[in-house]
């Protein structure tokens, strides 16, 4: 008897034929511009999660290079090239920093003209 079991998530372009050569048939669909934004949100979480509940560093390293991969996709999908992403990070870093510090901003005492963080 055969078994279905339902994911119904964004997945790695060569998923499809990897279950192919399993022997198995994947049911999937191209999705719309609109539904493509939608499931990149929905997978930079899922792909967060697993990198949360990551048990090992190496694993960690694992979902963090499937987050960037969401990323990258996420920045072409808005039509910006990986140049110009690369470009607004470190403008942005040069800016305001990294974390490397590690700092935790508890508060903000005193009257602000401008919403810092």
């Amino acid at each position: 008897m055969s078994e279905t079991k339902v994911y119904d998530k964004l997945v790695r372009d060569r998923i499809p034929e990897i279950i192919a050569g399993e022997n198995l048939k994947a049911n999937c669909e191209i999705l719309d511009d609109e539904a493509y934004g939608t499931a990149l949100f929905r997978k930079f979480f899922e792909e967060a999660e697993e990198y949360r509940a990551a048990g090992s560093p190496e694993q960690a390293v694992e979902e963090l290079a499937d987050i960037v991969e969401v990323i990258m996709a996420t920045v072409r999908h808005l039509g910006v090239s990986p140049e110009e992403f690369e470009r607004i990070r470190l403008a942005k870093r040069a800016e305001r920093g990294g974390f490397e510090r590690r700092i935790l901003l508890k508060s903000v005492e005193g009257e602000s003209r401008a919403n810092t963080p």
